[in-house]
């Protein structure tokens, strides 16, 4: 079953639940998937859901923060919660271990030297990582492996 189709299985299950703040949710996440489908007149695969639920990932991390610097537990807790139920349409995500081997291979066949090799680097690593890893992690291990 494609994820795509996950997604629509687990908002029939969460009507049927009446489980409003997961129903709520997902079903932005298919709000958003829609308009990319719609935006860009394409079909999404699952590596292009993943994507989106990448990205739904980092605005709720990006809230969660501002919330609680503004000392806003209560609206901090909704974003946490939908953090969590986003985090179920992830695949299982590279250790830094993993993501620091990956980065040091890319960088050794890039024969990239310096951070003036950033770009370069990080459109390789992204093509190879994308979905697969955190890309917050994977910049900070090519800044790090381009900073030696």
């Amino acid at each position: 079953m494609s994820l795509k189709a996950q997604i629509t299985e687990d908002m029939k299950t969460a009507m049927r639940a009446k489980d409003s703040a997961r129903l709520g949710t997902i079903r932005l996440l298919q709000a958003a998937m829609k308009q990319k489908e719609v935006d860009e007149r394409i079909e999404l695969d699952d590596a292009a859901v993943i994507a989106i639920v990448d990205k739904l990932i980092k605005q709720r991390k990006d809230s969660i923060a501002a919330f609680e610097a503004a000392n806003r537990a209560d609206l901090a807790d909704v974003e946490k919660a939908e953090l969590e139920v986003l985090k179920v349409y992830l695949p299982e995500r590279m250790g830094e271990a993993e993501i620091n081997a990956a980065v040091q291979a890319i960088v050794a066949e890039l024969g990239a030297s310096g951070p003036g090799d950033m770009g370069k680097v990080m459109g390789a690593v992204k093509a190879q990582l994308a979905g697969k890893a955190d890309m917050g992690l994977v910049s900070a291990a090519v800044k790090a492996a381009l900073s030696k």
